[in-house]
């Protein structure tokens, strides 16, 4: 892929300290923790590497990662890695796509309540799946899947909603067989929109009545128990919106697949076109008209500003699993799974594979490189060129 024109980092450099001084009303550490791991990633300033090519001996210094999960330049490794290592739990079947997103009248209620708002949303998407599955008036089955949370749309505003990756089919309840579901329809969607409805309102509730929520500023109004009933009511005759992707492909169409959603962030660098005078041109797709590429153009303070209103709280747990693919099931419920679908139990190779994996290819033969000494930031840049003028 070629390399973008600019990057995320340029545009909070040029932003500067007046995006800061600009968004004190709501500004935090963790908003300037992760600008400032974006700008410095990547750089002298985190230290670097030696690296030396196992076959031809050309060698090279890298600079070091930040390895925060906002961070753009990050994720593409850390997402290869972990779809690699997902590959001893694809199944040899379909899979289906689901998708669970809440009101737009919610969203101010999620932005400032992230780890409960966020965790409810996942929480109540997953149980609505494994009840639905089991019904035997629908699949029947015991199911396994892993959830995505994402928080924007393609014009990073708020659009709190969860990606769910399923086996098209299931464990008999008994664990007798494998029960493959419909290839034309995973689970009905309107039965799934309206058990999640029930949860996540019931979950809200349970929040509010424990005093759980933050309610302030704008939500002030809602710290009225009738005021927040109002909310729920208004939330109920919203469109709940549910979408599953017919069954689809197998497990190595999966393989790839996963990457388009496991570790997203809200931008990446090639949708970024044009940085000039304090504005930010980017490219969104329009879904609503068969995904027409189109651009907007927003103030450096703005872009900045939506961006970071997909940080995350510390310790929140994005990707998640269920059923049969939770940690504490899957050692037993796997290998019962491949055997029901009549395919063999491979040894569990993948984290070694993924392992030795190189890095970095040789720019020269393409051979691993790999690291021959560790350089602190003084040692880089006293061997690397210089770096851009850094407002951190």
């Amino acid at each position: 892929m070629q390399r973008p024109a600019f990057e995320l980092a340029d545009v909070i450099r040029d932003a500067g300290p007046s995006f800061i001084a600009h968004s004190r009303g709501w500004f935090t550490w963790l908003h300037l923790k992760v600008l400032v791991a974006i700008l410095r990633c990547g750089t002298a300033v985190l230290g670097g590497h030696l690296d030396s090519c196992s076959q031809c001996g050309h060698q090279a210094i890298g600079y070091n990662s930040c390895r925060n999960r906002h961070c753009p330049r990050c994720q593409t490794h850390v997402r290869d890695r972990w779809t690699e290592a997902r590959r001893r739990d694809l199944l040899p079947t379909g899979y289906a796509h689901v998708v669970f997103t809440i009101p737009h009248l919610l969203a101010p209620l999620a932005l400032q309540n992230k780890a409960a708002v966020y965790g409810l949303l996942m929480r109540a998407s997953a149980e609505t799946l494994l009840e639905i599955a089991r019904d035997p008036r629908h699949l029947g089955a015991e199911i396994g899947f892993f959830s995505v949370l994402h928080t924007w749309n393609q014009q990073l505003q708020l659009h709190p909603h969860v990606h769910c990756v399923v086996p098209a089919g299931g464990l008999a309840l008994d664990h007798s067989r494998w029960i493959p579901a419909s290839p034309r329809f995973f689970l009905p969607v309107k039965v799934l929109a309206k058990v999640f409805r029930g949860k996540f309102k019931q979950g809200l509730r349970e929040l509010y009545a424990t005093r759980n929520l933050v309610l302030e500023g704008v939500l002030t109004p809602l710290q009225n128990p009738r005021t927040f009933a109002e909310l729920l009511r208004a939330a109920h005759r919203n469109d709940w919106v549910v979408y599953a992707k017919r069954p689809f492909g197998g497990a190595e169409h999966v393989v790839h697949y996963l990457g388009r959603y496991t570790h997203r962030v809200a931008i990446s660098s090639h949708r970024l076109l044009a940085l000039q005078d304090q504005r930010v041109t980017f490219r969104w797709r329009d879904s609503q008209h068969h995904n027409k590429q189109r651009r907007m153009t927003l103030s450096v303070h703005e872009f900045l500003r939506r961006f970071l209103l997909h940080v995350l709280p510390i310790g929140f747990v994005r990707i998640r699993y269920f059923g049969f693919f939770a940690h504490r099931r899957r050692k037993q419920l796997m290998p019962l799974c491949l055997k029901l679908l009549g395919a063999s139990v491979q040894p569990s190779s993948a984290p070694a594979t993924v392992a030795n994996r190189p890095l970095w290819t040789c720019p020269v033969c393409g051979g691993p490189m790999k690291v021959i000494e560790r350089l602190t930031p003084l040692q880089v840049r006293l061997r690397a060129p210089p770096e851009k003028a850094s407002w951190t």
